[in-house]
């Protein structure tokens, strides 16, 4: 009988032991869940990649502009000069004016997207930021036509190449 209490003693001792032991173990951690990209952040860089879009469509419609103003601004300027001295022709003359309307209503369309283009910025709260770089775009595109109605279509080439670079620099800094 003591045989038996002494096996009864030694067993309840090994499982209140192997009890203990189970409840020292760590139980493996989930891992903490991932937070979901929230629909708020998901609009933001939405919006800021069709903005960053907009700004490429109009770098790339600026720099098309001034390469083709150059040569045709220089052509204008040399016909007035010869039209200054009665050498050019009526037809030449009338083609030239045909021309500089052209030209005109070229930069005056150009600046309109320009002015829609820093009015989403300034509209936009998501976009402000990037607002600095972009800033004056629209004066300086107003600045490009004037010089444009003055006859002054070689300088203003200028104004728009400043733009240019206002496009660039803001895309740089874009995500």
């Amino acid at each position: 009988m003591t045989t038996i209490r002494l096996y009864s003693l030694i067993l309840m001792a090994m499982v209140l032991f192997a009890v203990s032991a189970g409840a020292q173990t760590r139980k493996p951690k989930k891992p903490a869940p991932k937070p979901a990209a929230t629909p708020s952040s998901f609009k933001i860089n939405f919006e800021v990649s069709q903005a960053k879009e907009k700004v490429s469509n109009q770098v790339a419609n600026v720099r098309v502009f001034t390469d083709r103003l150059g040569p045709i601004a220089s052509s204008i300027e040399t016909i007035d000069a010869g039209a200054g001295n009665r050498r050019s022709s009526k037809a030449v003359i009338d083609q030239n004016n045909a021309n500089k309307e052209k030209v005109r209503q070229a930069i005056k369309n150009l600046r309109a997207g320009l002015v829609t283009l820093e009015t989403d910025f300034r509209s936009n709260p998501n976009l402000r930021r990037f607002l600095p770089k972009l800033e004056g775009i629209t004066q300086l595109s107003a600045e490009s036509e004037d010089l444009a109605y003055a006859g002054k279509f070689t300088d203003s080439r200028g104004p728009l190449l400043t733009i240019l670079q206002k496009l660039a620099d803001t895309l740089a800094v874009m995500p």
